[in-house]
């Protein structure tokens, strides 16, 4: 999950700490609070916390400058923030300004629906009350596909965990099987293969991938659409599978085999 919106405090801290790289050196700690929301006794001790963590020092009475250490973890959050946000409007709702949902009940056509992921599937049901809505555009009966449009609000989708075992190359020595990768594999929605030995370790382990293309890219997918996922992948393409995930802000545990 993104820091910064972990908690309400994370993003308190942001904010502040935008507002004084925005009015460096000269801080009026007054306009601040007015700005973020909060008051100025609470901006004074969010400060006092950035200068003991080193993000900012302090040059003067009221005047503070944003380290370069400050810097870089705003870049490091303002990307964190902006990779999570791209992933929202394109990911989960750029592609359906109008798409097809599995109704849970009778809907008719000009009904408002809420949306919800289930499965990595998009489901609607009827009525308003989902954080995310839109409006049916066919008829349909409970369990069959229906039209939706007029999305308005946010899905409410927690990412999958991701686990990425590595396995040693052919060249190493046969790839072996584990009990811990056959137990993560049984418990995953998603399980995918990068390279020979992935899917021979994975069939030492009673185990079968359902992909064994584009792992990262198919991890970092299905992980955003709230799925568990598995990858194995050799120590050679390992990396590749990790950028992926990291390029989607997914966290991820890697395991040796």
């Amino acid at each position: 999950m993104v820091e910064v919106l972990d908690n309400k405090r994370a993003a308190t801290k942001f904010r502040v700490l935008v507002e004084i790289a925005d009015r460096q050196p000269a801080v009026n700690q007054g306009e601040i609070a007015d700005a973020v929301g909060v008051t100025s006794q609470a901006v004074s001790e969010y400060i006092r916390e950035l200068v003991d963590e080193g993000l900012v020092e302090k040059e003067a009475r009221s005047r503070y400058r944003v380290t370069k250490q400050g810097v870089d973890w705003l870049f490091q959050q303002a990307s964190d923030v902006k990779r999570f946000s791209d992933h929202v409007t394109e990911d989960v709702l750029g592609s359906m300004q109008e798409d097809a949902a599995f109704a849970t009940d009778d809907i008719e056509s000009g009904e408002t629906v809420s949306l919800f992921i289930e499965d990595g599937l998009l489901h609607a049901e009827s009525g308003d009350e989902g954080p995310a809505t839109g409006v049916a555009t066919t008829d349909a009966e409970a369990g069959d596909v229906v039209g939706v449009t007029g999305f308005a609000g946010i899905i409410d989708l927690e990412p999958g965990d991701v686990t990425v075992f590595q396995v040693s190359p052919v060249r190493s020595g046969y790839p072996e099987g584990s009990a811990a990768l056959a137990e993560a594999a049984a418990a995953a929605d998603v399980v995918a293969a990068a390279g020979v030995e992935a899917v021979a370790a994975l069939r030492k382990s009673d185990a079968e991938p359902d992909v064994t293309f584009a792992a990262g890219e198919v991890a970092a997918d299905a992980a955003g659409r709230g799925l568990d996922v598995v990858v194995v992948a050799t120590t050679d393409l390992a990396g590749r599978v990790t950028d992926a995930l990291r390029d989607a802000g997914l966290a991820y545990e890697v395991d040796d085999i």
